[in-house]
């Protein structure tokens, strides 16, 4: 009995086990949609209530916008009112003095009126008085006026004559007083060192043995050294010095440096000669570069041609009368600068024209024809300007001056001559004769170079050997011999060496 019913009363546990969860869910379930409810309404109370807030500050945000605005507003109107009244203010004012200017000009016209009619009046009485005179006089105004001059011209002509001789020669000899002030002034103010030049230059020795070296094995290295150089190497008994002779500066310079250098390095012969003379001569040009910078920024001319100023260079080794070129054109630049300033002329084309017009001289030369008209050709060709051209080919009165310029140039060129011991004639005179022989000579075919050494009782020429022979050596001598008596004046004799040298150099390697 009791195992059957076991069976149902699981069945009747099992089922109420069942119902009792089912009720006990649903109890679960209703306690957490109540819990959700409660949080949800507790978020949407949040929300409200921020909302409230954002709403008040929002609102208490355009209050105070609102209040600012309607400040402004209030200031504006308040400006806007006091512009409103000083403009009006400005009106009133300015009606007023148009109302005045009225006044004004209605007693300016009263005025007016009234000294045309005492104008008139006067007119009129002139009018009478003229014609009373004229009824005295019995002459027109016009007889009396020329009377009246005639009187005067007869009664003080003679006073005006002497009055007018009297002026002109005060004034003749103040312009002449003030020339003088004025050369003077620029003189004093323009002060360049003036050295004549000479044609020996001294080298010093460290001692008397490199005088055997300089002479080499029977004279080989002194000859090497002379007709690379063009010069004559003087090695006598004077202690710790050897003289070179050239009426060429630029020779004697290159000279110089070359035989400065050879005696530091030591090694004296023929070969090394060549080198170093080709150096110097480099040397010697950059110098000629420097010296034409230095001229051209000295005087202020800085648009000239860098050939034109290599050219001016080349004046430092040139001579006119003993007068060294390049300073003598840097101080007649100066004194036609400050002339022309004392007078108002173009003190940049005086000065370029000074300092440019003996530029000829830097290549006479090399170049057939007087040194001005070599100087026009070589400022043409740079392009230099025609009123500078013009102002510097009048200084020898060769071209006749056509500016005040050029007549500036010309005086400061005579001034610059004329300074006390600048230049010397004879001189002049005796390295035109010796430049005249080595021209003689270069003019024959066949001849590579020609030196007058000596002091121009020798001139040696160089022959080229593919071109003349032994034979023909001798033919040459006796021309050039024959053309220097024909063509030149001397002293004494001059004797023709004409040198023919065939060399041959191999390099074993």
């Amino acid at each position: 009995m009791n195992q059957l019913n076991l069976p149902i009363i699981g069945v009747v546990a099992l089922g109420t086990g069942l119902i009792l969860g089912y009720f006990l869910r649903l109890l679960l379930a209703k306690s957490q949609i109540g819990s959700l409810e409660e949080r949800i309404k507790n978020k949407v109370t949040q929300a409200q209530q921020e909302a409230r807030k954002i709403i008040a500050r929002a609102n208490e945000r355009a209050s105070r916008i609102i209040d600012k605005v309607e400040k402004e507003e209030r200031y504006r109107k308040n400006e806007l009112f006091k512009a409103e009244q000083l403009a009006l203010k400005r009106e009133n004012i300015l009606a007023q003095k148009l109302t005045k200017v009225e006044e004004d000009r209605e007693e300016l016209n009263k005025k007016v009126e009234k000294l045309k009619q005492i104008k008139e009046q006067i007119e009129n009485l002139k009018k009478e008085e003229i014609g009373n005179l004229e009824r005295i006089s019995k002459l027109s105004q016009e007889e009396a006026k020329k009377e009246l001059l005639d009187n005067i011209e007869k009664k003080y002509k003679e006073d005006l004559l002497e009055r007018m001789i009297k002026l002109e020669k005060e004034g003749q000899e103040d312009i002449e007083r003030k020339a003088k002030e004025m050369i003077a002034l620029a003189i004093q103010r323009c002060s360049v060192s003036q050295a004549q030049e000479i044609t020996t230059t001294t080298v010093s020795l460290p001692s008397n043995d490199i005088k055997g070296r300089i002479i080499g094995r029977e004279g080989r290295n002194i000859r090497a050294f002379e007709r690379e150089t063009g010069v004559e190497l003087v090695v006598d008994d004077t202690p710790g010095a050897v003289v070179i002779s050239a009426f060429d500066p630029i020779r004697r310079q290159i000279a110089k440096v070359a035989l400065e250098k050879l005696i530091q390095d030591g090694r004296i012969q023929p070969a090394r000669i060549e080198d170093v003379v080709k150096e110097a001569k480099e040397n010697i040009n950059s110098q000629i570069k420097k010296a034409g910078e230095l001229a051209v920024y000295e005087t202020g001319i800085l648009d000239l041609d860098p050939k034109l100023i290599f050219i001016l260079g080349r004046l430092k080794f040139r001579t006119s009368f003993g007068q060294n070129v390049l300073l003598h054109s840097i101080e007649v630049s100066h004194l036609a600068g400050l002339l022309a300033s004392e007078l108002g002329a173009n003190v940049k084309v005086a000065k370029k024209a000074g300092l440019l017009h003996d530029i000829g001289k830097a290549v006479d030369s090399q170049v057939q024809g007087t040194h001005v008209d070599i100087g026009i050709k070589i400022l043409e060709k740079f392009g230099v300007e025609k009123e500078v051209i013009d102002a510097m080919k009048s200084h020898h009165g060769e071209y006749p001056a056509e500016s005040i310029e050029a007549i500036l140039v010309q005086t400061a060129d005579q001034i610059s001559g004329a300074r006390p011991g600048a230049r010397k004639d004879t001189l002049e005179n005796y390295i035109r004769r010796l430049d005249d022989l080595e021209t003689i000579a270069t003019s024959f075919k066949g001849v590579e170079k020609a030196y007058a050494i000596q002091a121009g009782r020798e001139i040696r020429v160089f022959v080229k050997p593919e071109d003349v022979d032994d034979y023909t050596m001798h033919k040459l001598a006796r021309d050039i011999a024959s053309k220097i008596q024909e063509e030149l004046r001397y002293p004494g004799e001059i004797k023709v060496n004409v040198i023919r040298e065939n060399r041959v150099v191999e390099y074993a390697k």
